[in-house]
């Protein structure tokens, strides 16, 4: 098994253009992975983590619904932003400048064959990242993702889920609120779910946070908790 995990930051990158690189490395993943099974070789399986951040943009998971966009598209475009129905599960999420989005693009087969327990370790990423400013992250049940206060009026969510896996590989992640403008997402009922807030770190810290000292202490915890070897690499 290759646990090593080439670390690519993407910086600031149109989304379409980001789905398409993903694509392009999850498709090499899937096709050594059929040609090892066809060959009966075992040549390793390489794994991947980008990270990045989008122009303002909504997405909607392929079970997501359109209702949950609260404007037309030209207003979207009079906000800056664009729109896509993408191949992920989740329904609507918004992504910007000061988010952090990871997409982890990993053979599970290298790691363990469990995508419960895969979004699970990704959530407890985002939660022990938390708590390294001093903040309790938590799971709500029945959706993913990682939240502030659950069973409490104040309820919000501070990171977004949504995955996809074939053949035992992923692509697309999370993307957790640092230093986001919150105000767009006043234009969509975040992840469909009409009762609960949003927020940030740097809403909750009343602080800038830099986003690289953030993507530092995620990439810890994942190293961690993947029993990975991180593997800096310069962004294609």
């Amino acid at each position: 098994m290759n646990k090593t995990v080439a670390i690519q930051d993407l910086g600031l990158k149109d989304y379409k253009e980001t789905w398409d690189y993903q694509e392009y490395l999850f498709q090499n993943i899937v096709d050594l992975k059929i040609r090892n099974r066809r060959e009966g070789t075992a040549l390793p399986t390489p794994n991947h983590f980008l990270f990045v951040e989008h122009p303002h943009v909504y997405t909607l998971g392929k079970s997501g619904d359109i209702n949950n966009l609260l404007v037309s598209e030209k207003v979207l475009s009079q906000r800056g932003a664009t729109f896509y129905k993408i191949n992920r599960g989740g329904d609507i999420t918004y992504h910007g400048p000061g988010q952090i989005v990871g997409y982890p693009i990993l053979d599970l087969d290298n790691f363990f064959t469990d995508i419960h327990k895969y979004l699970r370790l990704l959530e407890e990423m985002i939660i022990l990242t938390l708590a390294d400013y001093g903040l309790n992250g938590e799971r709500s049940e029945g959706e993913t993702g990682v939240w502030l206060e659950v069973g409490t009026p104040r309820a919000r969510k501070i990171c977004a889920m949504g995955v996809r896996a074939s053949r035992w590989v992923t692509m697309h992640g999370f993307a957790f609120n640092v230093n986001t403008d919150l105000s767009y997402f006043d234009l969509m009922i975040p992840c469909g779910i009409r009762d609960k807030a949003v927020t940030s770190l740097s809403a909750e810290l009343d602080r800038y946070v830099p986003m690289a000292e953030v993507r530092e202490k995620l990439q810890g915890h994942f190293a961690s908790l993947f029993e990975a070897e991180l593997k800096p690499v310069a962004a294609q």
